[in-house]
């Protein structure tokens, strides 16, 4: 594992826990992704699970701002740390 992957683990799973502890949006998240609670609980270490955190957080500005101001990061880093894990790389068509 490379320090930029390992650092967007750690990001990843603050989000994570940011996620588990937002009433409104765990629902919502649950649902988007089809897991369980237990799933939250056992797949928190798999990379690809941690993208699929990112890539629901990402899916509104308001959520990425109030994760980031609640975490003190700039608001790009759940971007970058997504491009980071497995199946972040950015798709170029042209």
């Amino acid at each position: 594992m490379t320090k930029a992957q390992d650092a967007a683990e750690t990001l990843a799973l603050q989000a994570l826990a940011w996620l588990v502890g937002n009433d409104d949006l765990l629902p919502a998240f649950l649902n988007a992704t089809g897991a369980s609670e237990a799933d939250l609980r056992a797949r928190a270490g798999e990379a690809e699970f941690l993208g699929s955190v990112l890539d629901f957080l990402m899916m509104d500005d308001a959520w990425v701002i109030a994760f980031c101001d609640a975490a003190g990061l700039a608001y790009d880093q759940p971007m970058r740390a997504r491009a980071a894990l497995p199946g972040g790389a950015q798709m170029h068509w042209t």
